[in-house]
């Protein structure tokens, strides 16, 4: 459930709920990769990125460079697994709610 950028969790907790958006999507795809029975030559790459994800919504605000970096080398390692798709997508949506980085790069 994605909410507006301005308000805070659910929990009343003054977590960004950005963080809390990217935590939830990064779980969900790390237990569908977990369950996914098919081996496929990156999918290690996908679980340490996702590992690494997973790590940056513990400390806060995540760096949006290292988010985006993150999301291709998932996308890469997992694009072609059609079973994996809407938890991909929902990463990625939850990574664009961090917008663009300073500068315009990313």
């Amino acid at each position: 459930m994605l909410r507006s950028l301005g308000q805070r969790s659910l929990t009343g907790s003054d977590e960004d709920p950005r963080v809390a958006e990217l935590r939830t999507a990064v779980s969900r795809l790390r237990r569908e990769l977990a369950a996914h029975p098919a081996e496929f030559p990156d999918r290690v790459i996908a679980e340490d990125e996702l590992a690494a994800l997973a790590a940056m919504t513990i400390d806060g605000t995540p760096e949006i460079p290292r988010l985006r970096r993150s999301l291709l080398l998932i996308a890469g390692a997992i694009g072609s697994v059609s079973a994996l798709a809407r938890g991909l997508t929902d990463v990625r949506n939850a990574v664009d709610l961090f917008g663009q980085p300073r500068g315009g790069q990313g």
